[in-house]
């Protein structure tokens, strides 16, 4: 049965397989994302397929998780028991699935929330900053953020600034809420928001939505690639290196 022990290679070799610069592998050797290379006499490094695979599964996992995390999960497979390296591959899935279900909710809401007629509002109807923020599942300080950034602005009803949300203002705390969660971010958010209260420009959201979506696929594909890649290391690692 073949292993990842076999076939010496340069760390150019490794470099132009794996689709990184020389420096580059240098650099996951020096931090510990492939195991310390063997040294001729005259120095040069000398690899072996288990560190192309191993820098091939982190470039994967970069895409998938970020390079810090990436750096992390690699690490431990080679450092740690195989059950702690699977646990961190596990809790990037999970984030992964997060994502996931936070930008489904955030679509339903685009879609819901922004065409909810508001009609026949009374002083009753409002919410203070405690009971909105409680209602979404966040601090009060997040709704004041929005409000400092015109995201989700409430009326100030004293003379001492107390903010009380209508239900129009409180459905643009919702649906901020959802877009933030879904990785929206504040600049495109504060120029969206004006025409999400109008119902105009229903298709930028969509648009964002989208393409977040399509991230997010990209990111499990390859995410998923790399645990492939990461399934021959272990194996190794668990021959002994």
């Amino acid at each position: 049965m073949p292993t990842l022990k076999s076939s010496a290679l340069r760390t150019v070799d490794v470099a132009r397989r794996a689709g990184c610069s020389v420096q580059q592998v240098r650099n996951l050797e020096r931090d510990g994302v492939l195991p310390p290379a063997t040294r001729t006499a005259a120095g040069y490094r000398v690899y072996r397929e288990v560190h192309l695979h191993s820098a091939l599964a982190y470039r994967l996992l970069a895409a998938g998780t970020g390079p810090v995390e990436a750096k992390r999960i690699v690490r431990a497979v080679h450092q740690c028991p195989a059950s702690e390296a699977l646990a961190l591959l596990d809790a990037a899935h999970a984030r992964l699935d997060r994502e996931r279900t936070d930008l489904g909710l955030a679509e339903e809401a685009a879609e819901a929330i922004s065409a909810e007629l508001i009609e026949d509002v009374s002083p009753s109807d409002t919410m203070s900053v405690s009971a909105l923020a409680a209602a979404l599942g966040v601090r009060p300080s997040t709704l004041r953020h929005w409000d400092a950034e015109g995201l989700a602005v409430p009326d100030r009803v004293t003379p001492r600034g107390t903010r009380r949300y209508s239900p129009a203002q409180a459905r643009d705390a919702r649906i901020v809420h959802q877009l933030r969660s879904a990785g929206y971010r504040i600049g495109p958010l504060r120029t969206l928001m004006p025409d999400l209260r109008q119902g105009h420009r229903s298709q930028d959201v969509r648009a964002v939505l989208a393409a977040r979506d399509a991230s997010i696929a990209a990111r499990s594909r390859a995410l998923f690639d790399a645990t492939v890649v990461l399934g021959a290391v272990l194996a190794t690692e668990a021959q002994g290196g």
